[in-house]
C-alpha cells in the first residue's frame, strides 16, 4: 500500500456499534488534552480516544462507508477500546510510514490497524500483535485475457499489477515480474477494469469483496489463489507492551466467545476456524 507524498493525514470518524463511550473518569492526563494513562494503566496519546492509524481505502478490512470509517480491523479495534473504556478515533496516514513505525514513535497515533502482514523487517521497526488474519494473494484476471495461472500471466506477457509497498508486489517480483505499481487496492483494481493491466496480484480477501459485485463477478475472475504463508497483525511502538497486551487479549476474547466470528462472516466472508483464525505466535 501506498500513498502518495506530500498527502495529508486525515482524522476520521470510526463506527461506534462496539465502541465503549467515552469515560474521561477512567484517564489520567499529565497535561490538558496530551498523553493519558487509562484506569488500567495502558498509556494513550490522547485523553478519552485510541488513536489508530490506517490506510484507506482497503476493504473489507477498513474503508469509508456512509461517512464513516468499518470493517473486520475496526470492529476488531472497536472491541480493544471498549475493554479499554475510551472510543476509536482513525486516522488515515500513508502505508510507507506503518512500516517505519514513524506515526507511533512520533505519538499521532497508539496502534496502526491496516490488513498488513507480520515480517521479520517490519518487526525490525515495530511491535506485532498477535495474527489475527491468515492471507493469501490472489491472481485476478480479465476473463477475456485467457489467463489461468500466475505462471501463465508470464507465459502470454500479460501486463501485471499490484499495489506498491505490498507484500502482493514483492512477491510478484521474486517471481521475476515487474509489476506496474499502483497506490491503492482501489487503484489496482480501477487498473484492471480500465484495462491498464489484465491480471492483478492482489490480497485475496479484497478480491472476495470485490467480486460481490455482479458487474465485476461477471467481467473478472480468480486465475490463481497463491499461499504465500502470511499473517496480518496490529502494530505498536516498540516497547509498549501493556497496550500490546490489550489487543492480544482483545482478539483471544473475541475468538472465544464467537465475537471473531461473527465479524469474520460479516466483513469477509464464510468462516472456516481451521483457516480463518490463526493461533498465536
Amino acid at each position: 500500500m501506498y500513498s502518495v507524498p506530500g498527502r495529508r493525514t486525515r482524522i476520521l470518524a470510526a463506527t461506534t456499534a462496539t465502541a465503549g463511550l467515552l469515560l474521561v473518569a477512567g484517564c489520567s492526563s499529565d497535561s490538558g488534552g496530551g498523553k493519558t494513562t487509562t484506569a488500567s494503566g495502558v498509556p494513550l496519546v490522547k485523553s478519552g480516544q485510541l488513536t489508530t492509524c490506517t490506510h484507506l481505502p482497503y476493504p473489507p478490512f477498513q474503508s469509508e462507508i456512509d461517512g464513516k470509517v468499518q470493517g473486520f480491523d475496526v470492529s476488531l479495534i472497536d472491541l480493544v477500546a471498549q475493554d479499554l473504556g475510551v472510543k476509536q478515533a482513525i486516522v488515515d496516514t500513508p502505508f510507507e510510514n506503518f512500516k517505519t513505525g514513524a506515526f507511533l514513535n512520533s505519538e499521532q497515533c497508539d496502534l496502526a490497524a491496516a490488513g498488513m502482514t507480520i515480517t521479520e523487517e517490519r518487526k525490525k521497526n515495530v511491535d506485532f500483535s498477535d495474527p489475527y488474519f491468515d492471507a493469501t494473494q490472489a491472481v485476478l484476471v480479465d476473463k477475456k485475457s485467457g489467463v489461468t495461472s500466475l505462471a501463465d500471466v508470464k507465459a502470454k506477457g500479460v501486463k501485471l499489477g499490484a499495489q506498491a509497498q505490498t507484500t502482493g508486489e514483492d512477491y510478484a517480483k521474486k517471481q521475476g515480474f515487474d509489476p506496474i505499481s499502483f497506490e491503492s487496492s482501489d487503484a489496482v483494481l480501477n487498473g484492471l477494469r480500465t484495462g491498464q493491466v489484465k491480471a492483478v496480484v492482489i490480497d485475496y480477501p479484497v478480491v472476495q469483496g470485490w467480486l460481490k459485485d455482479k458487474a465485476n463477478a461477471d467481467a473478472f475472475e480468480v486465475a490463481d489463489n497463491i499461499n504465500t504463508g502470511e499473517q496480518y497483525g496490529f502494530t505498536v511502538k516498540k516497547g509498549n507492551t501493556k497496550l500490546l497486551a490489550a489487543i492480544n487479549k482483545a482478539i483471544a476474547d473475541a475468538k472465544a466467545d464467537g465475537t471473531y466470528k461473527k465479524l469474520y462472516e460479516k466483513w469477509i466472508g464464510p468462516y472456516d476456524a481451521a483457516v480463518a483464525s490463526p493461533s498465536a505466535s
